[in-house]
């Protein structure tokens, strides 16, 4: 970050840059420098399949250098912030790596995002320009673009991929590819965006140097290689799917990359068979619709050697019915777009990779596990993780009063996640710390909870909310959603849970019951909404209510908005 000084961002302290660089992890090579490396070894292997587009590594390379040459013709330099908010189409990547040439700064946003997150993106990065699709999903980004633009000065230009009306077309931007300098690698990259469950997630910024020692080191962990097929169904924009290792992996490998728009059973089983796809980064919902798909009989699935599964809990019945169902090797994912990424290997025990979630990609990933008053807990015991490491940023961007409450003052970040660690090195997520519920001063993880009742047969899905109560201060609302059929009465999950041998505080004193749950762009379950649901009294009209220890029935509405 030396030649960018003014950005807003928390820079390594020393010692630890020269660490870092003096054990091979910061090479001081750009994001692009990497995928020109790999361009010039694999240039006639596939790189990017997109629907019927199927481009060579030299003319991918090729369309990222013309690329690059028309941001510099429109006046995008290096440190420039752009926001893409482009769906799983191959242009992603040629923007992405383009902006990586010349020093530009993507800020990757969701499809899903609306005028709330994009106006707040634009103005705390100070985008100069932003690249969107035409429409996605029926909805018109253009539209969005003009409230953008006339609120935001700065932003100087709109890109379309499609349909430009009066704004930029993408195609028109590729110019003359020229030889140029790149950026340095200890400048900042890209923005991410914090997966926060409250509030505008705020913007993460990782150099070239940081990301790509993740990208690389999650690469050799993955035995990602030239012959894998990585088909991506989840948001191209999100961390997992991009880095972990992901497209950017897989590309920098000289693998193929299979976009696809949708993860539907129907769509994907059809990429797998037809793309010979051997390895597949998803959600735990989605990985649960793709389990219980009639379509998969229907389709050869031979070729998928690795299921990826991260982004949120995976629970332990979900996780072991996925290598016998797939004949797959099921590989667990936790990690964050902040840094620490945590991966089960894939010559892990079986039982290991079902039920852990896995260890941090480097030597140099320093973990702490601590109380409510930071002081470390007995190993094995369950406690709030904290770490720092070669790929772990120190500080949000442009947020100095965030990161006093997100950073200790030795530069540890402060995850949110409660976790234990064992003998083995391998963490156990046991919840966020945020997603707690303080039932009367016993504190109750949701995601523990919600992984008993999701054993139960008749459950397909389901959240634990706190709601409050006058007594108690807060009380447990379990959203349940049914799998066809007869819904669970609630004393019958009551007597399930209970059987399992969870504490009697941990029982949900209430039951709802829902037709879908509401979920955030990347898959997470949206909890504010179900919260949302749930304050505004809005009648149950699916299931019948389900009410327990002698509470008053609890309205929920059939979805959330």
């Amino acid at each position: 970050m030396a030649n960018m000084p003014s950005l807003p961002v928390v820079p390594w302290p020393e010692p630890f840059p020269q660490r870092y660089r003096e054990r091979g992890y910061w090479l001081g090579v750009s994001l692009y420098a990497a995928l020109a490396d790999a361009a010039r070894l694999h240039a006639a292997r596939i790189a990017i399949v997109c629907g019927e587009r199927r481009w060579t590594y030299a003319e991918f390379d090729l369309r990222v250098r013309r690329f690059a040459a028309g941001l510099r013709r429109i006046g995008i330099v290096e440190g420039d912030r752009v926001l893409l908010q482009l769906p799983n189409v191959a242009e992603f990547h040629v923007a992405s790596f383009a902006l990586f040439r010349i020093g530009a700064i993507p800020v990757f946003a969701q499809c899903a995002h609306r005028r709330s997150e994009i106006a707040q993106f634009v103005a705390q990065s100070q985008a100069r320009a932003c690249i969107v699709i035409d429409r996605e999903a029926g909805f018109d980004h253009r539209g969005l673009m003009r409230e953008i633009r006339d609120t935001h000065p700065g932003l100087r230009h709109v890109v379309v991929v499609g349909d430009a009306a009066e704004f930029i077309a993408f195609d028109a931007l590729y110019d003359t590819a020229h030889d140029a300098s790149g950026p340095d690698a200890s400048s900042v990259a890209l923005l991410q965006l914090s997966g926060g469950s409250t509030g505008v997630p705020k913007l993460i910024p990782r150099t070239h140097d940081d990301y790509l020692y993740s990208i690389c080191a999650s690469v050799e962990i993955c035995g990602v290689s030239e012959n894998t097929v990585f088909l991506c169904v989840l948001p191209a924009a999100h961390n997992f799917p991009m880095s972990s290792p992901g497209a950017f992996g897989v590309l920098l490998a000289g693998g193929c990359v299979v976009l696809a728009r949708s993860g539907d059973p129907a769509t994907a089983f059809a990429l797998i068979e037809r793309e010979r796809a051997t390895l597949v980064a998803l959600v735990p919902a989605l990985a649960q619709a793709w389990l219980e798909s009639s379509l998969r009989a229907r389709h050869d699935l031979d070729s998928l050697a690795v299921m990826q599964i991260g982004g949120a809990y995976l629970a332990e019945s979900i996780a072991m019915r996925i290598a016998p169902a797939f004949g797959c090797t099921l590989q667990q994912v936790f990690g964050m777009a902040e840094g620490l990424v945590n991966y089960t290997r894939l010559d892990d025990p079986p039982a290991r990779a079902v039920a852990c979630q896995g260890r941090p990609i480097s030597a140099d990933d320093e973990i702490r596990i601590v109380d409510d008053d930071d002081q470390e807990v007995a190993p094995g015991e369950v406690g709030h993780l904290l770490t720092r490491g070669p790929y772990t940023i120190r500080g949000y961007w442009a947020a100095p009063e965030h990161n006093v409450v997100a950073f200790t003052a030795d530069g540890f970040y402060r995850t949110g996640d409660r976790v234990r660690l064992l003998p083995s090195g391998d963490l156990v997520v046991v919840g966020r710390a945020k997603d707690q519920i303080n039932r009367g001063g016993e504190k109750i993880a949701a995601e523990e909870v919600e992984a008993h009742l999701l054993a139960h047969p008749a459950v397909a899905d389901a959240a634990l909310i706190a709601i409050a109560d006058r007594m108690l201060g807060e009380k447990a609302c379990a959203c349940i959603v049914a799998r066809p059929g007869t819904a669970p009465q609630p004393r019958e999950l009551q007597a399930f849970l209970r059987e399992r041998g969870i504490a009697a505080y941990k029982i949900p004193d209430r039951f709802a019951f829902i037709a879908r749950m509401p979920r955030t762009p990347i898959g997470k379950i949206d909890k504010p909404a179900l919260r949302h649901c749930i304050d505004s009294g809005k009648p149950l009209s699916t299931a019948p209510r389900a009410q327990t220890r002698s509470t008053p029935p609890l309205p929920c509405p059939e979805s959330a908005p």
